[in-house]
């Protein structure tokens, strides 16, 4: 009676219904049983196997094209290009140890009203926190490998990275905090390139990352693991290629996901901090339960440079309808008293003096201060987890 269709609408029922529900292809999946593994919540896939609708043989004899099993469905192309696997794992047995360890983050049955956050024995981070002095500038236009700042803040070799090699503009993974399970969402300041070549600049978001990490948080929020932001943004990024590949839609979709997931959210503004970056990575006016920022931080709708420009042209513009006429001289000078006033309300300090951030936190003292966070905001009851 079944035509095997009923296992496709099964599969997508319980994935509606909240229930986790996480797939190994270690071997070929083909045609109808492509879909199966794609609707799960996670889905790792080891060397050597394929995905695809349709083999390279139907492939050459229906459009006559010839491609390689791995070119056209293999591990790497689904990490890097298309972005379907989560985690690219060597051989099964990796596979299988990647699947004890993501399974070892599911929340606790629990029968007590506790939030089920399942805290673990803490180990040391595999880096010293006072190391981050040498890792982060205060110049806001620097680089630095954001992995290397998480090595100093997560415990031990804990931290999974989700989707590493697609969307490498911002780094997702799990992690355990002074043992508390957590998901991280940080903005690589590294210089990456695309599978094709192309470069993307460090702290902006593109479509992949963006799609990347509404995923990622839909995922912390099922499996009940605490956020944790790391902010260092610049914000979308724009122009035409952008918009035709859908760069609003897939930043609504990550602003969706942050603001109705319903764990607890904890932001830390390691750099700058700007326009819509500032809104999808969690600030303040998503409502984390805790936002901290470094002494370096900076807040604003735009960076510097760009706000001194459109502020002076707004200046100027006023002064000519006004009938007067700006020289050098004085356009030099309010081009200085612009940068000055703008740079003045980006202060870190400028915020906290109106109560937009918690607290300065100066860097090696941000793993214990998330750890204290972490013991306050995962004893909320799980009804008041909204």
């Amino acid at each position: 009676e079944d035509d095997f269709g009923r296992i496709f609408r099964n599969n997508a029922v319980i994935a509606a219904a909240g229930l986790p529900q996480t797939a190994a292809i270690m071997g070929n999946c083909v045609a109808g049983g492509g879909y199966l593994p794609v609707l799960c919540d996670k889905l790792l896939m080891t060397e050597g196997s394929g995905l695809y609708l349709a083999g390279p043989a139907l492939v050459k004899s229906a459009i006559g094209q010839t491609v390689s099993s791995e070119e056209l469905g293999g591990a790497e192309m689904h990490a890097s290009i298309s972005g379907t696997i989560d985690y690219r794992e060597p051989d099964d047995e990796s596979c299988l140890t990647r699947l004890r360890e993501l399974a070892s983050l599911a929340p606790a049955d629990s029968p007590t009203p506790a939030a089920p956050f399942m805290r673990r024995e803490s180990a040391e981070p595999r880096r010293s926190p006072d190391d981050l002095f040498q890792m982060v500038d205060a110049d806001p236009r620097s680089s630095y490998e954001v992995r290397n700042v998480l090595e100093c803040l997560v415990d031990g070799d804990s931290f999974v990275e989700y989707k590493a090699e697609f969307g490498r503009t911002l780094v997702c993974g799990t992690a355990r905090i002074g043992g508390f399970p957590v998901g991280i969402v940080a903005n690589q300041r590294h210089r990456v390139t695309t599978p094709d070549g192309q470069f993307q600049f460090c702290g902006v978001m593109y479509v992949d990352s963006a799609e990347k990490a509404a995923r990622f948080v839909t995922n912390c929020n099922q499996d009940w693991l605490p956020l944790i932001f790391l902010q260092d943004v610049n914000g979308f990024m724009v122009g035409r290629d952008s918009e035709r590949a859908g760069i609003i839609k897939a930043g609504a979709r990550l602003v969706h996901a942050v603001s109705t997931c319903r764990v607890p959210k904890i932001t830390v503004i390691t750099g700058g901090s700007f326009g819509a970056g500032n809104y999808a990575l969690c600030g303040k006016a998503f409502d984390p339960r805790l936002i901290f920022a470094w002494p370096n931080a900076r807040c604003a709708v735009m960076g510097a440079d760009q706000a001194t420009s459109t502020l002076l042209d707004v200046t100027v513009k006023s002064l000519e309808r006004q009938g007067h006429a700006v020289d050098a001289a004085e356009l030099a000078a309010l081009r200085d008293q612009v940068r000055r006033d703008y740079e003045q309300q980006t202060d870190v300090r400028y915020a906290a003096a109106r109560g937009w951030i918690d607290a300065i936190v100066s860097p090696p003292r941000t793993r214990n201060v998330l750890v204290q966070a972490l013991e306050v905001v995962t004893r909320a009851t799980t009804d008041s987890l909204v």
